[in-house]
């Protein structure tokens, strides 16, 4: 079967943000159920993961990344993450879960075969820049694999992530929404897809002694998490002026009902119907934008 796209003037940006893209699994869902294909997507962290998802077309594996998941005995837990493997064991989830025959097999193939463009970005921890990989760099689903793990190694949480010779930490330290790379690659119209609430703002970092000591070999990661509220609070100060403009879309869910860390089965699932609910709300408002 053929693959191809029919949005082609408007970028799909997905923001990360742990297990609460639970919510944003069950709008991606309905993206696909309704045959909204965008030719370019860009996402970070739990955000790339719902990205690769989307491009690969297979809504069961959406839903199963954020919620069956959990049940799964090597997914993760205080054990592993006192064994120093991640309070998420992401190297299980990323690379081995996606596997022929893993518990979370991902077709490769659809994502190859899709024509779509795709941009995930991860944080460089001995330069404190953010990198953006693409297809050219994924034509393997190791690399793939290695990329969103590498863009979802969520510091303190997860151990860092080693790619091309370089070390990888979350990409949400550099800011939390990737629409800078969309804007840098020419795009004019935006479907952005956030897992905060309309009107939130990122307080600064508390125990900023704690992430001083926890990443003294590495002062760039300490000064991107303590600063990480002000590019943040700025990226959704940029976004509701391009909404104001006409030009972006925003997608704030309006019943989140998890955290980042969340790993209770109901809870996520209730909340994955709680996106896919509201989708199947605003879906002709959605698209009204889109074909406008």
């Amino acid at each position: 079967m053929k693959i191809s796209s029919n949005i082609f003037d408007t970028a799909l940006v997905i923001e990360g943000g742990g297990m609460r893209c639970s919510y944003t699994a069950g709008i991606v869902t309905k993206l696909l159920e309704e045959e909204l294909f965008f030719n370019y997507v860009t996402g970070i962290s739990a955000g790339a993961s719902n990205g690769v998802n989307y491009l690969s077309r297979d809504k069961k594996r959406v839903r199963e990344s954020f919620v069956e998941i959990v049940k799964d005995d090597k997914f993760g837990g205080w054990i592993s993450f006192l064994k120093g493997e991640g309070f998420f064991r992401s190297k299980y989830i990323y690379e081995e879960t996606p596997l022929p025959g893993g518990a979370l097999e991902y077709d490769f193939d659809t994502f190859l075969n899709n024509p779509a463009e795709i941009k995930i970005g991860s944080f460089l921890r001995d330069t404190g820049e953010m990198i953006y990989y693409s297809k050219e760099d994924m034509k393997k689903l190791n690399d793939l694999m290695k990329i969103v793990r590498a863009s979802s190694s969520l510091p303190f949480f997860m151990p860092q992530t080693k790619f091309n010779g370089k070390h990888h930490l979350d990409g949400g330290l550099g800011g939390g929404v990737p629409l800078d790379i969309a804007l840098r690659d020419g795009y004019k119209k935006f479907f952005i897809v956030l897992s905060r609430p309309k009107g939130f703002r990122k307080e600064p970092y508390k125990n900023k002694l704690l992430v001083k000591v926890y990443y003294r070999k590495y002062p760039q990661v300490a000064r991107a998490i303590l600063t990480r509220y002000q590019r943040y609070n700025d990226m959704l100060d940029k976004i509701e002026e391009l909404v104001k403009l006409g030009i972006a879309y925003a997608v704030y869910p309006k019943r989140m009902s998890v955290g980042s860390n969340e790993t209770d089965y109901n809870k996520l699932a209730q909340n994955y119907e709680y996106g896919y609910n509201q989708a199947k709300d605003d879906i002709y408002e959605w698209k009204e934008f889109l074909y406008k």
